[in-house]
């Protein structure tokens, strides 16, 4: 699992995980929140303009977050843009948005101009787990992929250490009228979180082939794979559709392929697990403006996990809620 999401889940190792399983996280069927998760409690004071400015791929989970808090808060008016994690850092520094959503870490560049800026570090608020999933038609034959087969179609570069290219699905293990046909790829474009996590952990930081077709967002990709049969695209598990399957992914050649379940992301499993972030500029030891930490309140309470789950992400059990909460502290 990578080091973002599994430094925010060693609480659930071992006992915490066990604690987790009998908070009422069910993984069988319906994904329940913890339910040790605090509800959220309403205040007095809360009004204003709120900017969101960033990924694309928390672009619909934000919108349904800010549907609940304007809810509570009438006076609120949230404005939400989703263009890609790389348009939250330049946004924050401008002061054209409070909040950042990005589907990866700030890279060392982004942050270190941030700093130079404000004078401190920016702030990172884990609010839900992903899959990032690997999808391909649903009536394509291929159930499974190793990151190395993976590396194959999507990479020039194969850094993953597979011998030879993959272009067609037979390579890829499809048998009979499926074995000569070409690989479609789609992908995303360079302003995508998506696309840099995807690049630095499924093409071990190689290069994209030049014939990966990019689109503009997330549901793009499900769109085109769904429409083309041979089509194989990456995006967040909360875009899947019932055009696509979601492919089991191994670590490694010849080890066990995991789905991109709740469980398996909490458990290390799942390769491609990751955190969704909201990046706020907080002063150090100092509070955030009241509606921007309501906000951020709101989205780790329950309602706002619960949010989580109706838009097909994952939620944060309650360990890992309370320690972004003491991020706002």
């Amino acid at each position: 699992m990578n080091r973002m999401v599994s430094n925010a889940l060693k609480l659930l190792a071992a006992t915490a995980l066990a604690a987790t399983l009998g908070a009422g996280v069910s993984f069988a069927g319906q994904i329940e929140v913890d339910t040790k998760l605090n509800a959220y409690a309403k205040t007095q004071g809360v009004s204003g303009n709120l900017n969101s400015i960033g990924s694309d791929t928390l672009n619909n989970l934000m919108t349904f977050w800010a549907e609940g808090f304007r809810k509570k808060y009438p006076n609120v008016n949230i404005q939400i843009e989703g263009k890609g994690s790389s348009t939250a850092p330049p946004a924050l520094i401008e002061g054209t948005a409070q909040i950042g959503p990005m589907s990866r870490k700030m890279k060392k560049g982004e942050e270190e101009a941030f700093e130079a800026k404000f004078g401190y570090k920016p702030t990172a608020i884990g609010v839900a787990l992903d899959s990032l999933a690997v999808y391909v038609n649903k009536d394509n034959p291929v159930n499974q992929l190793s990151l190395q087969q993976v590396d194959a179609i999507f990479s020039k570069n194969r850094k993953g250490g597979a011998a030879g290219d993959i272009t067609t699905w037979g390579q890829a293990g499809a048998k009979v009228a499926w074995a000569g046909q070409p690989v479609s790829i789609y992908g995303r474009n360079s302003a995508s979180g998506t696309y840099g996590y995807f690049k630095k952990k499924a093409l071990f930081k190689g290069d994209y082939k030049d014939i990966v077709k990019e689109q503009p967002g997330s549901a793009s990709v499900v769109l085109s794979v769904t429409e083309d049969t041979a089509g194989i695209g990456y995006s967040g598990i909360g875009y899947k559709t019932s055009g696509v399957k979601a492919i089991a992914l191994a670590k490694k050649d010849g080890q066990p392929a995991y789905g991109p379940t709740y469980e398996n992301v909490l458990d290390g499993k799942y390769p491609l697990g990751r955190m969704l972030y909201l990046y706020v500029a907080k002063q150090p030891n100092k509070p955030l403006p009241k509606m921007i930490e309501e906000f951020l309140k709101f989205v780790l309470s329950r309602e706002g996990q619960e949010t989580v789950v109706k838009d097909g992400y994952l939620p944060l059990p309650a360990k890992v809620a309370q320690k972004q909460l003491d991020l706002l502290k």
